[in-house]
C-alpha cells in the first residue's frame, strides 16, 4: 500500500511535456534501430520539447543540443528520403579510421570549448554537459549518414546521461536513456547484420 501510494505520488509529479518528450523519444529511437525512416518526424518532436525541458532544469549544453539536432533530424529525414520507395533503403556503412580520429578530435575540442563557456553560466556539470553534448553531435551526423557505429556512441552517452538526468530529477528521461541504452545495443546489431547482408548480395 506504501508503495502503491509513493509511485501514485511520484506519477502526479511528472510533467506532461516530459511524458510526450518521452513517448515521442522512444519511439523516434526505436523506428531508427529498426531503420524505419518515421523516427525523423517523432525524433522533431522530441527535441523540440527538451529544448523547454533542460532550460528549466539548467542543462544548457543539453538544450542547444537539441536544437542542433532539430536541424540534423531534418536533414537525416532529408538524406534517407532520396531513394524512391521502391528502390532499396539507403546503405548502411561502417566508420573509417579517418573519421573515427576526426570525431575524436571534435569531441575533444568542443568538450573543452563549451565547458570553457558553460562553467561561467548557472549551468549544472559544464564540462560532463558538454561532453555528452560533443558525443551526441558526432553520433547524430553518423545516424543521419546511416553509420553503424553511431550506436556505439549512443550506448556509451546513454550511460552517462542516465546518472545526470537522475541526480536532476528528471527521472522519466533518465528512465527513458536507459531504454535507449537497450535499443541502441538492438540497434547496432540491426545495423551490423543489415550491413553484412549489403556485401554478401
Amino acid at each position: 500500500m506504501v508503495i502503491m501510494q509513493a509511485m501514485q505520488d511520484w506519477w502526479q509529479h511528472q510533467s506532461w511535456l516530459e511524458i510526450t518528450g518521452v513517448i515521442t523519444g522512444l519511439l523516434c529511437v526505436y523506428l531508427a534501430a529498426k531503420n524505419i525512416i518515421w523516427n525523423w518526424p517523432f525524433a522533431i518532436v522530441s527535441v523540440v520539447i527538451y529544448i523547454f525541458i533542460f532550460w528549466d532544469a539548467h542543462l544548457f549544453a543539453d538544450m542547444g543540443l537539441q536544437v542542433y539536432f532539430l536541424v540534423v533530424n531534418i536533414y537525416g529525414w532529408y538524406y534517407w528520403s532520396q531513394k524512391p520507395a521502391s528502390a532499396n533503403k539507403v546503405p548502411i556503412v561502417r566508420i573509417t579510421k579517418k573519421d573515427s580520429i576526426l570525431a575524436a578530435l571534435v569531441v575533444a575540442a568542443v568538450t573543452f570549448i563549451l565547458g570553457s563557456l558553460l562553467k561561467y553560466t548557472t549551468a549544472s556539470f559544464p564540462f560532463l554537459d558538454s561532453f555528452c553534448a560533443a558525443c551526441s553531435i558526432v553520433a547524430q551526423i553518423l545516424m543521419a549518414r546511416k553509420v553503424a557505429e553511431n550506436w556505439l556512441i549512443w550506448i556509451f552517452v546513454d550511460v552517462i546521461y542516465v546518472g545526470v538526468y537522475l541526480f536532476k530529477d528528471l527521472h522519466l528521461t533518465a528512465v527513458m536513456y536507459a531504454i535507449y541504452i537497450v535499443i541502441a545495443t538492438i540497434g547496432y546489431i540491426d545495423w551490423k547484420r543489415d550491413w553484412k547482408a549489403q556485401h554478401t548480395q
